[in-house]
């Protein structure tokens, strides 16, 4: 076979309505279009939302609460998850998404004082709270955040 040989199935190629080109051809004068209204217009389609004119979904239903556009989300890190890492690691988000404990490396961490801590670590993450902290520091280790706490 070659390739001036190929040729489509039989029927799986149509040709195209030629519109506007006159009675003979079925599809003159309005072109399958009906008459008038908004359907037959240049660039007259009705959009998948729109309901007839009735009130459309996303007004009638009601409004509750608010988005916080300055909300930062953290993914969060218990104590404990920490207390099975060898004395002196230093903890870090990519650290923590090597062992499975976060799902993320590039999203921001929050360590969380969930539990107890006797290894003497050094964390580098982007948050704690004041219990980790705490906790972090009487296990003997240090904390060191890319943002400072208030």
């Amino acid at each position: 076979m070659k390739l001036q040989d190929l040729h489509h199935a039989v029927g799986a190629v149509r040709k195209t309505k030629r519109r506007g080109k006159g009675a003979a051809t079925g599809l003159g004068g309005t072109a399958g279009k009906g008459h008038k209204g908004q359907k037959a217009r240049s660039g007259g389609r009705i959009h998948r939302w729109f309901e007839g004119g009735q009130m459309p979904l996303q007004r009638r239903v009601p409004k509750r609460g608010f988005t916080n556009l300055g909300r930062v989300s953290y993914q969060t890190v218990s104590v404990e998850r920490l207390a099975g890492l060898p004395a002196g690691t230093v903890v870090t988000r990519e650290l923590l998404r090597e062992k499975n404990l976060v799902k993320s490396a590039t999203q921001k961490t929050k360590l969380l004082g969930d539990g107890d801590l006797a290894v003497a670590l050094t964390v580098r993450l982007d948050a704690a709270s004041n219990s980790a902290a705490e906790k972090v520091e009487k296990a003997g280790g240090t904390l060191e955040l890319s943002t400072p706490r208030a």
